[in-house]
């Protein structure tokens, strides 16, 4: 199984960028979706979650209404659209499929399988 996430980067503040995460070796649209972030020194965050079919998706309240998620099952393929990025977002971000029941909540999510990070920076 791999998760291979792409699109980080350095952005100005303001700015956006589009994170993706290919998945192959696993039957992607069984999955729920996720993606998680870790800055340097802090935990690891949850950030956004789809389900597996119908495009449903939460988001933690530090990014809501900047980022959305989205996936493509037809190309494997998971998406988080970052806009308005602040300093605040600089992390390591990571996708991630997980099996948990939709109603979970993000303390909840078991992650079966993790993708590589990709780094996002935020900085003028």
């Amino acid at each position: 199984v791999q998760l291979q996430a792409s699109g980080g980067g350095l952005v100005q503040p303001g700015g956006s960028l589009r994170l993706s995460c290919a998945a192959s070796g696993l039957p992607f649209r069984n999955y729920n979706m996720a993606w998680f972030r870790q800055a340097p020194g802090k935990e690891r965050e949850f950030v956004s979650r789809i389900h597996r079919s119908s495009g449903s998706s939460y988001y933690a309240t530090s990014v809501k209404g900047r980022f959305t998620i989205s996936r493509d099952n037809a190309k494997n393929t998971l998406y988080l659209q970052m806009n308005s990025l602040q300093p605040e977002d600089t992390a390591v971000y990571r996708c991630a499929a997980d099996s948990t029941a939709w109603g979970a909540s993000a303390e909840e999510i078991f992650v079966r399988y993790w993708g590589q990070g990709t780094q996002v920076t935020v900085s003028s």
